[in-house]
């Protein structure tokens, strides 16, 4: 289990979202402060702001995949084509995996409405599903940054 993936499960634990949980270990890792990431990644948990869309634990290794590989010139191509590549081939991984990446498919539950977010709680959902969301995002995550980070090399080397 990389150190990583230890302080995503310490930050779910101690009751930040998958999202948060997910995203401020390679945010950290990669300049941002621990509390700026934990703030951009709030909205994020329950699928969008408690709405059961896209998973969180799904959207922060997104992020964290731009924060690797997104394009910050408006013309960088490469860059654009290779972060959107990643993310999806993150995406079809974690569909390969679970099913779905929308958060009321993958726990069972639509967290839209109070009584939705009670019947989680209730039932544990969060614990039951979101941990192990939470350590395959960052185990996929770390397979495609080692990917991205060699098709990167690959276009040093070849341009």
């Amino acid at each position: 289990m990389s150190k990583e993936m230890t302080r995503a499960r310490e930050l779910f634990e101690k009751g930040f979202s998958c999202s948060q949980a997910v995203f401020t270990p390679y945010a950290v890792e990669q300049g941002l402060t621990e509390e700026k990431a934990l703030k951009l990644s709030q909205v994020l948990g329950g699928g969008m702001s408690h709405q059961g869309l896209t998973c969180g634990a799904l959207t922060g290794a997104l992020l964290v995949i731009s924060l690797h590989f997104g394009r910050s010139q408006a013309d960088d191509k490469a860059a654009k084509d290779l972060t959107y590549s990643l993310a999806q081939k993150f995406c079809r991984r974690f569909t390969e995996l679970h099913g779905s990446i929308n958060c009321s498919d993958l726990i069972g539950c639509s967290l839209k409405t109070p009584q939705g977010l009670a019947l989680a709680n209730e039932h544990d959902l969060f614990d039951k599903y979101c941990t192990g969301f939470i350590e395959d995002s960052c185990r996929l995550l770390e397979e495609i940054i080692e990917e991205g980070n060699k098709k990167k090399l690959e276009g040093c080397l070849s341009g």
